[in-house]
């Protein structure tokens, strides 16, 4: 068999070998978050003409007639089968938990070659908070919370990969994590100290936190969450790095940033058009100049290739940032700030565990009235059905006024 096949790539030429896509292609399970619209769809695009093997993560329902309809079409016109979809929703953690969970515990270990994620949300200008179904800020619990969630869960499932995989976290970033803010972070221990020194310190002056009321600033808090979703990155690099593998081989998953620029993605219009119909008006009269501005979401995809291919960045190390298809310097000290990274993951492993504790609890009682609803309906249909059987038969008494007791009187 391999003589007729090296035949065959000698006279007839190496692109007439059947399955010639699959021969030059690792294949990457690469399951990603925002992969339906957007920078995230041509991501999906690119990699599966390429011959990846996709497992998408949506918040849709697998049977959605629309997931159902972009899968079909997205396998056809890459000429790939290997694509499929499985539902997670980024608001929900208990969501986000079942997945990871359910991935992790499969035996033997589930192949994952590569992990983008590229879900992402941003509240329009001048709107009031939206908050997730657990109760967290939607840009801090979907652009940050989620992901530190899902990767905490599956780090075990990158961990114990194969020596020989090129494994990949690609988180997608954008370049106003320069206006955040995390300042205030600090871990337990320092916290502690620094708050012992404040108080042996002079009296401060009288606090204006009681009068002056914090403003919801939509851009800041975006900021702030691309701020924190790069720090954690940093962080996870070095969480993965110090990991020491049971066959002593080196690590080989490694945290590589993409910043797709601005694009014309369904984000971009809805922070342009503030979310209101008059700014989508606008957005319209104006595309001709968003047309020349903005990148396309293919053109925008092409540092996420670049991160998920460029066989450079499979040898180096990790924790570099791509921007424009090229190598960029990160701005703000915080990211590489121990300090502040471990500050980071303890708040939000605390976070965390609240929310899931009270979100149990949540459930738990609405399952408590959901199966005392269904048993009152159950009680009160067998009650309406006794009392009509009873009434149908008399219950085997005559009345009074029926034929045979005028007959006997």
């Amino acid at each position: 068999m391999p003589v007729y096949i090296a035949k065959q790539a000698l006279v007839d030429g190496i692109s007439s070998l059947p399955y010639y896509e699959y021969l030059f292609t690792v294949l990457k399970v690469a399951p990603w978050l925002g992969g339906t619209s957007g920078i995230g769809a041509e991501i999906a695009r690119g990699l599966a003409t390429r011959g990846a093997q996709i497992v998408l993560l949506t918040q849709h329902s697998v049977t959605d007639p629309f997931l159902v309809d972009y899968i079909d079409d997205l396998r056809t016109s890459t000429n790939n089968e290997l694509i499929n979809a499985e539902k997670v929703d980024l608001s929900s953690l208990h969501s986000i938990r079942v997945f990871a969970t359910k991935w992790v515990d499969n035996a033997p270990p589930r192949r994952l070659d590569m992990l983008i994620l590229c879900g992402n949300t941003l509240t329009p200008r001048g709107r009031k908070i939206s908050v997730t179904q657990d109760g967290i800020e939607s840009n801090w619990g979907i652009n940050y919370l989620a992901n530190f969630h899902m990767l905490s869960i599956l780090s075990p499932a990158l961990r114990a990969q194969p020596p020989d995989r090129d494994v990949r976290i690609i988180f997608g970033t954008c370049s106003s994590y320069m206006g955040g803010e995390l300042s205030d972070l600090q871990p337990s221990s320092s916290k502690a100290n620094s708050t012992h020194a404040a108080n042996n310190s002079k009296k401060p002056k009288k606090s204006q936190s009681a009068t002056e009321t914090t403003t919801f600033s939509t851009s800041a808090a975006y900021a702030t969450s691309q701020l924190a979703l790069m720090t954690f990155a940093s962080a996870f690099q070095k969480h993965l790095s110090a990991y020491l593998r049971p066959d002593k081989q080196p690590m080989n998953a490694r945290v590589i940033l993409a910043d797709p620029g601005f694009t014309r993605t369904p984000g971009m219009r809805r922070y342009l058009t503030w979310g209101s119909i008059s700014g989508l008006f606008l957005y319209l009269l104006m595309y001709p100049f968003w047309w020349l501005v903005l990148k396309s979401p293919e053109q925008g995809a092409q540092s996420f290739l670049m991160a998920a291919m460029d066989q450079e960045l499979g040898r180096a190390v990790g924790g570099k940032r791509i921007k424009e298809c090229r190598e960029v310097r990160i701005m703000r000290k915080e990211v590489e700030d121990e300090e502040v990274q471990k500050g980071l993951w303890e708040l939000s492993e605390r976070t965390i565990e609240k929310a899931e504790r009270e979100g149990a609890v949540r459930r738990a009682l609405e399952k408590k009235e959901r199966e005392e609803s269904e048993k009152a309906e159950k009680s009160g249909a067998t009650k309406i059905s006794g009392t009509g059987s009873a009434a149908g038969g008399n219950g085997g008494v005559k009345k009074p006024d029926s034929r045979r007791t005028r007959k006997a009187a």
